[in-house]
């Protein structure tokens, strides 16, 4: 298989993006979890999730952030495993993680209790302060056992631009059985290193002009350069569902991928729309859904698996 084509987009990378000074051994991790699962026959989705971080001074005091969670990143990461896949799991530092997701609220000290004497106490988990802690915990397990999640993290805008690149090049040898889901909330605007300040921003110089770039649409290169034969989903979170999917088919021509998972943000978690080139599916949760505790994560990854291993086969056709 031909090396990815270098873009202009790399040497802005180097040139306005500090490179993580780890992210060539993260590559190889990838690459090894990818050739290892490929021998197996499993297909690999990367997925994004979680916030950007972006820093206003070099030593970072104050920053720009989102409201992102990373709930979709995490709970589709499970329907995936679920569904045969390997996953890459790049997130933000802290944000909701895969099994853990739904323990989040549970203060655990309240979930812990001591069994037995002085001498021979132990902690014991309290099953009805953790509900189903048995069932995810063997569960959790059993993905370990047969390596099927390799979490990688990233808290600001620039890491995550270089390890999504990273993963992409590790990824790039599965061909059409790599997937790329990218969920995670990414910055629009940043502070190029060169002209960010080095020390903390004083309140005494007056109130704060901040002048902002645009980040380069990573997802050019990513589907032209850095992984071409890859099945890659973005995703369009708009406020005004009037212009929700103008602007997801707008996404796929300008980046030639193949599906945007377009959302609004007051009913994104019951309500999202998959678009491709050729097709448009509303993926909607009743209220039966709900009560039940249907995700609508669960429906969204079982359309794009759906979609991957049709295109796939006509990859290989």
């Amino acid at each position: 298989m031909a090396e990815p084509r270098i873009s202009s987009i790399d040497g802005k990378l180097a040139e306005e993006f500090a490179v993580p000074s780890h992210v060539d051994e993260v590559k190889e991790k990838m690459a090894a979890f990818a050739r290892y699962h490929a021998e197996a026959g499993r297909k690999v989705v990367l997925i994004t999730s979680g916030g950007t971080k972006v820093p206003l001074e070099s030593r970072t005091v104050r920053f720009l952030d989102n409201f992102s969670s990373g709930r979709r990143g995490a709970s589709s990461a499970e329907y995936f495993i679920d569904s045969g896949y390997a996953v890459i799991f790049l997130h933000r530092h802290r944000s909701l993680f895969p099994y853990t997701r739904m323990f989040l609220t549970i203060n655990m000290l309240d979930a812990l209790q001591f069994r037995g004497g002085e001498d021979t106490s132990e902690v014991v988990v309290n099953q009805q302060v953790l509900p189903n802690i048995a069932k995810v915990l063997k569960r959790y397990d059993e993905v370990k056992d047969e390596r099927l999640l390799l979490p990688i993290e990233f808290s600001t805008l620039s890491e995550y631009l270089h390890l999504l690149k990273a993963a992409a090049q590790a990824l790039s040898t599965l061909g059409s059985k790599a997937m790329f889901y990218l969920a995670a909330a990414v910055s629009d605007f940043y502070i190029p290193a060169s002209e960010m300040p080095e020390h903390k921003i004083q309140s005494s110089d007056g109130p704060l002009q901040l002048s902002m770039k645009m980040v380069p649409k990573i997802l050019s290169p990513l589907v032209k350069d850095w992984a071409p034969q890859a099945f890659v989903i973005s995703f369009k979170l708009e406020t005004d569902s009037a212009i929700l999917i103008a602007k997801a088919r707008r996404a796929l021509d300008t980046y030639r991928h193949q599906a945007v998972v377009a959302n609004v943000l007051d009913s994104r978690r019951g309500y999202v729309v998959v678009v491709t080139r050729d097709t448009q599916a509303e993926l909607i949760l009743t209220e039966e859904d709900v009560k039940n505790e249907v995700e609508i994560e669960e429906r969204i990854v079982s359309n794009l698996t759906a979609a991957h291993k049709a295109f796939i086969t006509q990859q290989v056709g």
